[in-house]
């Protein structure tokens, strides 16, 4: 049987195979509401046969957004919205997830769809922004460094934002501790500077994502919780690879279910060259070091290449992002050059 169309159970929640749907940010929500282009966006990959389906990056709170235009689900009627979006991937076979996230100092910027770069001010729609420190990322504005209540707000959030979830019927819940966003930028010494018990050693560095995904866990119930990591800075000075071991054991022992490995994104002057599977490497290290189950992400858009990975053991599945963008049909497609079983609806089978 296939690697990749072999189901994965996960307390008690069943993958129907292991090709997913990372998160992907659209740009296209109304004060945090998802709406028409969320559900046909996310419910056609669903269809398209994949395991999971992982809706984008999702604000616990409304200064957390990327963009003024990011989804969130701070309010209960943002996951009301969110409740028949879900119910179209369920239907249609698939797992429902979401990734909680705040961006930190990385908020409040223009929306990529308007071709601009830069700081939203408050007099267009925008905010100040929070973070670890008052370092500004490039030429972002400079974000106001957390209080102890700022950081007890953060945690107090992401549980909402997760019991909200819970209720809209999301079956996994990821906490997004990558790309540069918040708890990232407390994970790294080169965007913590804190002199308190969130800076300096890396057991204070790591304490508020401890602390997000314990509370996460609890709030949760049976769902099941992800954690994504950058496995590195790829910058001299920065979190790391071995950082990222270190980490993945600390957010297991939290309740966190599954690794998610990707890289970069919390300086410009990272030095990272993408290719097919670029971030894989590092997966492998975190299950091998850990023997926790991994998603490897980056690039991995050949159907035998992501069968080739499992097989090797260096991961239990694989996210892809532009590939599905490409075809939403991915997985029907990866099934019929694998020989695996087709995962298409029953509408769809005399296409197969």
């Amino acid at each position: 049987m296939s690697s990749l169309f072999t189901p994965l159970s996960i307390r008690g929640t069943e993958m129907r195979n292991r090709l997913w749907v990372s998160p992907m940010c659209q740009y296209s929500a109304v004060e945090g509401v998802p709406n028409e282009w969320h559900h046909v966006h996310l419910a056609q990959f669903a269809a398209g046969g994949a395991g999971l389906v992982i809706a984008e990056a999702t604000a616990v709170a409304p200064e957390g957004r990327i963009s003024p235009e990011d989804a969130g689900i701070w309010t209960d009627a943002q996951a009301e919205a969110w409740a028949p979006i879900v119910a179209a991937i369920r239907s249609r076979g698939a797992v429902a997830g979401v990734q909680l996230g705040h961006a930190g100092r990385k908020a409040s910027t223009t929306s990529p769809l308007t071709g601009g770069r830069g700081t939203v001010s408050p007099a267009e729609g925008g905010w100040t922004t929070v973070a670890p420190s008052a370092l500004a990322y490039d030429a972002f504005a400079a974000p106001v460094a957390l209080d102890a209540t700022g950081i007890e707000k953060v945690v107090t959030d992401f549980a909402d934002a997760t019991r909200r979830a819970v209720r809209a019927g999301f079956q996994v819940v990821e906490v997004h501790a990558a790309h540069g966003y918040l708890l990232h930028q407390f994970l790294s010494p080169l965007t913590n500077h804190r002199d308190d018990e969130y800076g300096g050693s890396f057991e204070n560095r790591v304490r508020l994502l401890a602390r997000v995904t314990e509370a996460v866990r609890e709030a949760a119930g049976e769902a099941v919780v992800f954690v994504r990591f950058s496995a590195t800075d790829a910058a001299d000075g920065g979190w790391d690879v071995a950082d990222t071991v270190a980490a993945s054991r600390l957010v297991a022992d939290a309740g966190a279910d599954l690794i998610d490995v990707s890289s970069g994104g919390l300086v410009p002057h990272q030095h990272i060259v993408p290719g097919p599977g670029y971030q894989v490497d590092y997966a492998a290290t975190v299950r091998r070091e850990t023997g926790l189950l991994v998603a490897a992400v980056g690039m991995i858009d050949d159907p035998t290449f992501g069968e080739q990975i499992l097989a090797d053991g260096r991961a239990d599945a694989i996210l892809s992002a532009r590939e599905w963008l490409r075809d939403p049909h991915y997985a029907l497609r990866a099934a019929a050059e694998l020989g695996a079983p087709s995962p298409a609806p029953a509408q769809y089978l005399r296409a197969y």
